[in-house]
């Protein structure tokens, strides 16, 4: 039996008179992976940031219990003071955090962040770790590494963002590595291929894995051993194949039972909807960098002649791996990026032909949930007043309303009434996206374009949103523009899907027809990384890691006429690719 890594010992933390986790035991040996699974708000995070020793600077304390590592010797790291803990930070414990815009700094480059632990932690000179520092982004899949080294975190994706946060932890190759959501903003081809280096970093130098996670997938794909909580409290622990096969625990059975898998059907319409979003040749392209008296030298093509609709009542899920553009075809649909070209009709109004404050009025009719809701809720404002300002904005509620509008959107998302009175940061990152998406729905719109809207939700709670976007479409025919990285969630919400690479859509129609019978290659690639719920079929092999990584950058003017999509079956739409 392998030696063990990290003993935890009857361990309590408490945040003022409230306990988040309560006599909790578990142990990790090397090259084991420990998945810690449970709802948002069941003291998963507060473990690992117990671990970690950072649970005081967010207001916590270890009120009781041991945490033992061990190295050469065995250590208390819940009895170490703030500078033995630094030591050990990064060097033999590392941590990948659920939402990388807050644990990235934000006024440092990429590379200068990366290069620092390079050079703390592993005594390399500035030249050598930034070789190591490029390479480091290599092997987590991130395109055009040395162009992204001189970036600041802004300027990625949610996923890129998060492939650096990995990046940063295995620089040092630690001996424990405590992964908080890791996977949570990745696309599933780019998941499968940094689980695969998870796992054969693992095998090379024997480090444990506590991986927390609310995707079952996930957890069938990569954990040895599994622990449930709830409430503070460990429920079940077991081998993960007699979890998935026959767990004890109530709440364990509930979490398979809203465990979303890929298969179990989608919904239909009956009849064609009448267009609530028509859009049509979008372009969209970031300059790069310029030369003299200003020219242009290159550019991002980050979405390249996209078209698409999406009609009262129905939901269309846009998939691709992170970087691909969905994001911003997203924001470049509500002009809060300017398209270079193209046409976008919402509710029947060309809105590029707005001015400003006729755009502003038009928006009250498309909403938009972001990913990262921490970085798009104001940390100053009361939930009573987050979640009614687009409706005071539009001006159709009055103050005297506001407390009464507010309490009917967070219970209508799966909060308590009296979550009005708290703010932003007293909430975990689930019950975060549930306040943005009360927040979107406060103006009663036609169209909301979800980007990522339950990629922070434990399964029980993401089946509860994803049955509320049913429940509002088929009272109120709203329409959804469903951006996320979960084919399986997306099947279970969109009546059409839409699939993009390089900034392009390669594929689109009827989910049934999409899912079940892909026919572009990329789409093909991207099912196959789908993971299970279920131990028995977990991957045998490591994803293939030499697929083309998508080519972003041209001079302006570059790239050749638009690929056609040409119809393989009744609304299924094919790119044709170059021979």
């Amino acid at each position: 039996m392998s030696a063990p890594v990290l003993t935890i010992e009857s361990l309590s933390v408490a945040f003022g008179s409230h306990e988040a986790v309560k006599g909790l035991s578990f142990g990790i040996r090397e090259r084991e992976t420990l998945a810690l699974v449970g709802e948002s708000g069941s003291g998963k995070s507060a473990t690992a940031l117990a671990v970690m020793r950072l649970v005081e600077r967010e207001g916590g304390r270890i009120a009781g219990g041991r945490i033992l590592l061990h190295d050469e010797g065995e250590e208390d790291l819940a009895a170490l003071s703030d500078s033995a803990m630094r030591a050990v930070r990064g060097r033999l414990v590392s941590m990948v955090f659920q939402e990388p815009m807050t644990s990235l700094n934000p006024v440092m480059k990429i590379g200068e962040q990366l290069v620092e632990v390079f050079i703390r932690h592993r005594k390399m000179p500035r030249r050598a770790a930034f070789e190591a520092a490029r390479e480091a982004l290599e092997n987590v899949r991130i395109p055009e590494p040395e162009r992204r080294l001189g970036q600041y975190p802004h300027e990625l994706s949610g996923g890129l963002r998060q492939r650096v946060m990995i990046a940063i932890a295995l620089a040092c190759r630690p001996r424990l590595l405590i992964a908080d959501e890791p996977t949570t903003a990745l696309d599933v081809t780019t998941q499968a291929e940094i689980l695969a280096l998870i796992r054969s970093l693992q095998e090379e130098i024997g480090m444990a894995v506590l991986f927390i996670t609310h995707d079952m997938g996930v957890v069938a794909e990569v954990a040895d051993r599994v622990v449930v909580m709830r409430q503070g409290r460990k429920e079940e622990e077991a081998d993960v194949g007699n979890l998935f096969a026959r767990p004890r625990a109530v709440y364990s059975r509930q979490l398979m039972n809203a465990t979303p898998k890929l298969g179990s059907g989608a919904p239909r319409l009956r009849h064609p909807p009448r267009p609530v979003l028509e859009v049509e040749g979008l372009t969209t392209c970031f300059a790069l960098a310029r030369g003299l008296f200003g020219r242009k030298r290159s550019q991002i093509r980050a979405v390249s002649n996209a078209s698409l609709t999406v009609g009262e009542g129905e939901t269309l899920g846009l998939v691709g791996e992170s970087g691909c553009g969905k994001s911003t075809l997203a924001r470049s649909i509500l002009r809060l990026i300017e398209p270079a070209a193209g046409s976008v009709r919402l509710a029947g109004r060309d809105i590029m032909r707005l001015s400003r404050g006729e755009l502003r009025v038009a928006r009250r009719d498309a909403q938009m949930v972001f990913q990262d809701p921490y970085a798009s809720l104001n940390p100053r404002l009361p939930v009573s007043e987050l979640v009614t300002e687009p409706a005071r904005i539009h001006g159709i509620v009055k103050p005297r309303e506001m407390r009464d509008l507010a309490a009917s959107l967070v219970e209508r998302v799966g909060l308590e009434a009296d979550a009005v009175d708290r703010f932003p940061h007293q909430f975990s990152g689930g019950q975060r996206q549930r306040l943005a998406i009360a927040r979107a729905l406060s103006v009663g719109p036609r169209l909301i374009v979800a980007d990522e809207p339950v990629s922070a939700l434990d399964v029980s709670i993401a089946r509860q949103v994803t049955d509320l976007m049913l429940e509002l479409q088929r009272a109120e025919k709203m329409a959804f523009l469903f951006i996320s990285h979960d084919i399986a969630v997306v099947e279970r919400v969109s009546h059409r899907v839409a699939v993009m690479y390089d900034g392009e859509i390669v594929e689109t129609g009827p989910t049934e027809s999409v899912l079940g019978n892909p026919q572009h290659a990329y789409t093909k690639r991207l099912l196959s990384a789908v993971p299970r719920p279920d131990p028995a079929r977990r991957m045998r092999r490591s994803p293939s890691l030499d697929a083309a990584l998508p080519q972003l950058v041209a001079k302006p003017g570059e790239g050749g006429p638009a690929l056609p999509l040409v119809e393989r079956a009744p609304g299924h739409f094919v790119r044709v690719d170059a021979a």
